[in-house]
């Protein structure tokens, strides 16, 4: 890639986007540190500690336009151009549930959050997306979004991922043209606060993601993978 590439990473203050950004700052990028709370956000990026590039946070709501729209005007003014999309903002792991009973305004708020946001960061910096020359977008699904091994419980997160697997799809075929390369990455069980105590080490769940980050220009598009191998749909 060009020297300095730009990334956008939802959801990064903590967990897996955190760990995300700071392999992305490794490898030279310029890496936006996307946070809700843009406090935590600053306080996450004083921690890491990068050689190559570096970590910028901004305030990011990916369930807010407005907050969309203002980060997208500020990559335009500052960098011109947008290299790679990781989708990563997730909410309610809801173990709790069943979808017998689910509560549904909870279901609604996490498909919000975890399909519809993904959705409105894609639609918003696409522009820019097309003017890079390796232009990568990354949804960092779950395999509880896999219809082949899914059975009941967590029915707004499994249902919410199952949906950006299919939005994968989507936008792999439409984009293909474009050079934008479209893949969904389950990172696997990782100890994180969402994933509890148990998983492995958060380092391997975001070099899953890295892999799809760096694909080469004539890598896959359109597909579903954790450490660089498919996954079932």
């Amino acid at each position: 890639m060009a020297n300095q590439p730009i990334a956008i990473v939802t959801g990064a203050n903590r967990g897996i986007g955190l760990e995300v950004c700071r392999q992305l700052g490794e490898r030279g990028y310029v890496a936006v540190l996307g946070s809700r709370d843009l406090a935590k956000g600053q306080q996450a990026t004083a921690q890491l500690q990068v050689s190559n590039g570096a970590i910028v946070a901004q305030q990011l709501d990916v369930s807010d336009l407005e907050s969309i729209e203002n980060l997208r005007a500020w990559v335009e003014a500052e960098y011109g151009c947008l290299d790679v999309l990781v989708n990563n903002a997730a909410i309610n792991y809801d173990t709790w549930q069943r979808a017998v009973n689910a509560d549904l305004g909870n279901v609604r708020e996490t498909l919000e959050t975890n399909i519809f946001g993904a959705w409105q960061m894609t639609q918003a910096f696409l522009p820019l997306l097309r003017k890079s020359p390796h232009p990568r977008i990354v949804n960092v699904s779950s395999e509880s979004g896999s219809l082949a091994s899914m059975g009941g419980g967590t029915p707004g997160y499994s249902l919410s991922k199952a949906g950006l697997n299919a939005l994968t799809r989507m936008l792999a075929a439409e984009l293909r043209g474009g050079r934008i390369l479209v893949n969904a990455v389950c990172p696997g069980w990782v100890a994180t606060d969402m994933g509890g105590a148990g998983g492995r080490p958060v380092e391997q769940g975001a070099a899953s993601v890295l892999w799809a980050v760096t694909l080469p220009d004539n890598g896959t598009s359109g597909g579903f993978y954790r450490d660089g191998k498919p996954v079932p749909w």
